[in-house]
């Protein structure tokens, strides 16, 4: 029981910095998402040592193992938009093979900068 409560703080916590994110789009009319601000907010007091992992694990892993059920309602859009998709299919097929093979390579490198950064800081020791 204790760590479904936990757990649920978490998440309420990290949707808190949702809505930091949020307001600082409005504020800054910026053309960018509000939560991708707030993961960018959370992301810099993890780096900082400002905000402990411990503090957001429980909340986060939840989030991220029940990832399938937040797509959803792209799945409902693409049975309600149909027609569009079935006109400009091979545009939007393009789009989605082109940004995961972006995604895939960025992550690829970020991974492999960090795996050789760490190994020489472990040389250096």
């Amino acid at each position: 029981m204790k760590k479904i409560f936990l757990t649920a703080v978490q998440v309420a916590f990290l949707y808190f910095f949702a809505i930091v994110g949020n307001l600082i789009v409005k504020l800054l009319h910026l053309p960018i998402s509000g939560s991708i601000v707030g993961l960018f907010i959370v992301l810099a007091l993890l780096r900082f040592n400002v905000l402990k992992l411990s503090k957001v694990e429980l909340g986060a892993s939840f989030l991220m193992s029940e990832m399938l059920l937040f797509f959803i309602p792209s799945a409902v859009a693409i049975i309600q938009y149909k027609d569009q998709i079935l006109a400009h299919g091979s545009q939007f097929l393009m789009v989605i093979v082109l940004s995961t093979i972006t995604v895939m390579v960025v992550t690829g490198l970020v991974a492999q900068f960090y795996v050789h950064k760490f190994a020489k800081k472990k040389k250096e020791v």
